[in-house]
């Protein structure tokens, strides 16, 4: 559990460090969720954790100052955590993705929060380094650049090692312990946050081209042959 753990975190810290850096997109859920799941052995979770994701959350981007809830720690850890609850050599099931979604979904608003908390403490240097850009000194500059980029890092890796150690136990622990009849309800959940999600993506298709149409066709489509 700790090298899952520490794999975990580390690389999603390195994939988080798109928001504010590269901006590849690498840290949306869709692409996200698939790279964790590929690293942990079950790229599909995460294609299928990550499309859902992604079509919930398509409608919120940074535009100006406006800091999103952070989607990407959504993916990584319910990715992960549903990966690692399952059953040894088998993929997770439905109910159990369902629940993962849900337990870590507040990670969303908590990494939203560090990400205000961190822009914040990154303005107390922007008067610095400004005087070092007057001053002509680059390397001083760029070392502050990095700074701010290993301070988000390290935040990132934190948040995401406390969100493993407390949140898969404790999905583990709930999973096991759930009726049958709540475990149905999941299933019913699994299959209604699609929908919901592909009535969100509706309202972005025109400003996000055709990623928000390929997550709601392959959510359909798993679905479908979920229950054929």
């Amino acid at each position: 559990m700790l090298i899952e753990t520490a794999v975990t975190a580390g690389a999603g810290a390195l994939i988080c460090l798109d928001r504010v850096a590269v901006q590849l997109m690498v840290s949306r859920p869709v692409v996200a969720g698939p790279l964790m799941g590929l690293i942990l052995g079950d790229a599909l979770t995460g294609l299928v954790t990550g499309a859902l994701l992604e079509l919930l959350w398509i409608d919120r981007i940074p535009v100006g100052s406006h800091v999103p809830p952070h989607d990407t720690f959504v993916a990584v850890l319910a990715t992960a955590g549903a990966v690692l609850t399952a059953p040894s050599g088998a993929p997770p099931p439905r109910e159990l993705i369902a629940l993962a979604v849900l337990l870590f979904a507040p990670a969303a608003w908590l990494g939203q929060r560090m990400e205000i908390l961190l822009r914040q403490w990154n303005e107390r240097w922007l008067g610095r380094a400004l005087e070092d850009a007057r001053a002509g000194d680059p390397a001083r500059l760029s070392r502050r650049h990095l700074s701010a980029l290993a301070g988000y890092f390290a935040a990132s890796l934190f948040c995401l090692t406390a969100g493993m150690l407390c949140g898969v136990p404790l999905l583990r622990l709930v999973y096991v312990s759930l009726p049958p009849a709540a475990l149905r309800v999941l299933a019913y959940a699994y299959s209604l946050l699609p929908l919901i999600g592909v009535g969100v993506a509706l309202n972005t298709v025109k400003r996000r081209g055709t990623v928000p149409v390929f997550c709601g066709v392959f959510l359909l489509l798993a679905l479908a042959l979920e229950f054929l």
